[in-house]
């Protein structure tokens, strides 16, 4: 199964992410690219809804099915939607390419309908001590988002 997601802003902030999952039981793959972003790290999530009827604010918390603690994309206990962060050079230019084996476009850990936020600031990982570090990460505004939504595949 494929998915896709275009992300825009308020500011300049724009990208677009693919998914792409061979399996229910496969790792998703996520390959994207963004512009417009400050120079530096970016918090990267998935949230829990896909209404974008108050910009990005209204894509409600991380999707956390498992009610655990927020943390890096590595760790074994994370919110579902933790993504890590997206690294901006000093052209406002970042990409990505991984797998992550507990986000899914299956069953109930699926990203499907959900937005996909970029954050203005670095992610601490849950380690910061601040006391959002444990729920968002401490990754401050949201600067662009999108609905991720089933795409072709081929």
């Amino acid at each position: 199964m494929k998915a896709v997601c275009v992300l825009t802003g308020d500011g300049s902030a724009k990208g677009v992410v693919r998914f792409s999952q061979e399996t229910a039981k496969s790792p998703l793959h996520i390959v994207g690219s963004f512009e417009g972003l400050t120079p530096g790290k970016h918090g990267f999530h998935v949230h829990e809804f896909g209404d974008r009827t108050d910009g990005c604010t209204s894509a409600g918390a991380h999707f956390n099915p498992t009610k655990c603690n927020h943390g890096a994309r590595e760790d074994a206990v994370r919110h579902v939607g933790d993504l890590g962060n997206i690294t901006a050079g000093s052209d406002g230019k970042a990409t990505c390419d991984f797998s992550d084996n507990m986000m899914s476009l299956y069953g109930e850990h699926s990203v499907i309908g959900r937005c996909l936020v970029v954050h203005a600031g670095e992610d601490d990982l849950g380690k910061g001590g601040h006391e959002l570090s444990l729920t968002t990460g401490n990754s401050g505004g949201r600067v662009a988002c999108g609905v991720i939504g089933i795409a072709k595949s081929d």
